[in-house]
């Protein structure tokens, strides 16, 4: 830069300060907007986008793909290419001299002009640094292993306890019973003929924090026969689930704590009309989920009869069929009440279902045992279950 291009600079610089621009309120005021608009869009992103819901960390979950958010994927790329011991160049050499370079850019980049053209060397570094993690973003994305199928998350407290009721019903009914009342268990190798204490008690939900109770089912009781249920003892329950299965157990038997009336209405079994036929869909599957499926599924003791969905219930068993549509001598309901025969004994095996229980189930199999509410639309109960109209008598 000659002489008189210093002057020349010198005298604009004069002319500008001369001219002034105040702090208060002018530039306050502009960065009040820009700071508003930006914050606006923030609450638009939320609002309207919102956040993909994941499952809790879960370090004992092997089959997990580690991902960081998209703007630290350029960092995540360089790990591919700096392997073991020498990825301490990618996560920290590289990305320092980048920084660096980026910091000390006024020092060796002395030139007083301000048009892009002019500032070649500024720009080039720049340009490269932004190329690069533009580049090695892309490149993240399109190497990395695509992830698992996602895991469906229960972001709410009643979308917990729903999942929490499903997974209970699954992995805790054939030893704790359904309502959690304890009892003989039966049909468990290893633990026939044991006697447990309810866990719907008193004196376990006042006297059990969320903690231990989720420790107990991550880690198992071993010296009691409790397997561990956690992913990472060798269960298969992942800490999100074992998290839904505690807020269960604690807004289900803890009279302290208020059931949301959603829950209470989700997992209750649906009233039947007047002569309505039940359906498996709508009646007996929340029967079958809290009740059966924890012995009736692959791997129990269950003269191989499984109820994880309709055409099992149908089909499956030594003793198949036990569900004869139409016929009320059917296996399951001479099970349903208590009797010990060939195919089983008393079930559930702890204790009996509720009476009004017992009689969907009859009039599910007596209505001709439907799968789908629009089947059972086009069907009717037998006389028996149809209530009796009243007969006008004569005046005396």
């Amino acid at each position: 830069m000659n002489e008189e291009q210093k002057k020349e600079l010198i005298e604009k610089y004069k002319a500008e300060k001369a001219k002034g621009v105040k702090f208060w309120p002018d530039i306050i005021y502009k960065d009040l907007l820009v700071s508003f608009a930006l914050f606006i869009l923030l609450v638009g992103l939320a609002i309207f986008v919102g956040v993909a819901n994941e499952p809790p960390a879960d370090p004992s979950d092997s089959s997990y793909i580690p991902r960081p958010e998209w703007y630290f994927l350029f960092l995540f790329e360089l790990l591919k290419y700096f392997p073991g011991q020498i990825e301490w160049i990618g996560t920290t050499v590289l990305p320092t001299i980048a920084v660096l370079a980026l910091l000390l850019l006024p020092f060796y980049d002395r030139s007083p002009f301000r048009h892009w053209r002019k500032r070649r060397l500024g720009v080039t570094i720049m340009s490269v640094v932004v190329v690069g993690m533009v580049a090695l973003t892309i490149m993240a994305v399109a190497t990395t292993p695509p992830a698992a199928e996602e895991e469906v998350v229960a972001a709410t407290l009643p979308e917990q306890i729903l999942l929490g009721e499903e997974l209970y019903g699954v992995h805790c009914v054939e030893c704790h019973g359904a309502e959690g009342e304890g009892g003989e268990i039966t049909g468990v190798e290893g633990l026939e003929g044991v006697v447990l204490d309810p866990i719907n008690a008193r004196d376990v939900m006042y006297t059990f924090t969320d903690e231990t109770l989720f420790n107990i089912i991550d880690y198992g009781q071993p010296d009691l026969g409790m397997p561990p249920f956690g992913l990472g003892y060798g269960g298969e329950l992942r800490r999100g689930d074992i998290i839904a299965v505690v807020n269960f157990m604690r807004y289900t038997w803890d009279d302290r704590a208020e059931l949301p009336q959603e829950v209470a209405q989700a997992s209750a079994v649906p009233a039947l009309a007047e002569g309505e036929v039940p359906s498996y869909e709508v009646h007996i599957q929340p029967m079958i989920k809290r009740y059966c499926v924890s012995c009736h599924r692959p791997g129990k003791k269950n003269n191989n009869y499984l109820m994880r969905d309709y055409n099992e219930i149908m089909t499956t068993g030594d003793h198949a069929p036990n569900v004869v549509a139409g016929d009320l001598g059917s296996n399951t309901i001479r099970m349903l009440h208590r009797e010990e025969i060939e195919a089983g004994g008393p079930m559930p095996p702890t204790k009996a279902l509720k009476p009004e229980l017992i009689l969907i189930w009859e009039k599910w199999i007596a209505g001709g045992a439907p799968n789908t509410a629009a089947e059972a639309a086009g069907l009717t109960l037998p006389a028996e279950f149809l209530p009796v109209e009243a007969t006008p008598t004569a005046a005396p």
